[in-house]
């Protein structure tokens, strides 16, 4: 059975995007520390899972020469990692490896999980986040919790109406000032 990891950066008060969906707070250079754990994080084989606008703020940087110059091996694991979008708007996809889903999330993300294979790895998608935790599919959350606080954001787990107890697995300390901090479900998965 397959694992479904939620890998995401969080602000101290809790936000994953900040307003109007920016994320340039969650951008740090100058510690190479973290740029070979991001490097190294982007080279996975599992299948990556998003939502609509998780997926077009994607496909908008990594395919393109920017992405690639910018951060070379981040855009070469994205853009061969095997991708799944969940949309209802969506006609199409235009990512290399990239597979439209317009099915129940849930009910589709059961038959993923009873599928052999790498862990799936959902990026952004506040929504699916929140839905996939309500639904308690998600086997293990990993943050990484940034040094800023902003003044206004968005959780990714708005929208969850009963607790989760997790238990923490991992932590890591990065020079800039980021902690990884990894969590398994512990009810609900």
């Amino acid at each position: 059975m397959r694992r479904l990891v939620v890998f995401n950066s969080v602000t101290l008060n809790g936000y994953f995007t900040g307003k109007n969906g920016d994320l340039s707070w969650a951008h740090k250079d100058g510690d190479p520390e973290w740029n070979d754990f991001v490097s190294g994080n982007a080279s996975g084989s599992g299948p990556l899972l998003f939502g609509r606008v998780t997926y077009e703020m994607m496909v908008s940087f990594w395919p393109t020469p920017a992405g690639m110059e910018s951060f070379p091996e981040v855009a070469k694991g994205m853009n061969s990692a095997p991708k799944i979008v969940f949309s209802r708007t969506l006609d199409k996809v235009s990512w290399n490896n990239t597979k439209l889903v317009k099915g129940d999330l849930v009910t589709e993300v059961r038959k993923l999980k009873k599928e052999s294979g790498e862990p799936i790895t959902i990026l952004g998608s506040g929504s699916i986040v929140s839905q996939l935790t309500q639904a308690g599919l998600i086997d293990e959350y990993q943050f990484v919790v940034n040094p800023i606080v902003l003044d206004e954001g968005r959780s990714m787990f708005d929208g969850v109406k009963k607790s989760v107890t997790l238990k923490q697995t991992a932590t890591r300390t990065f020079g800039n000032g980021n902690v990884l901090l990894s969590y398994e479900a512990t009810t609900g998965a």
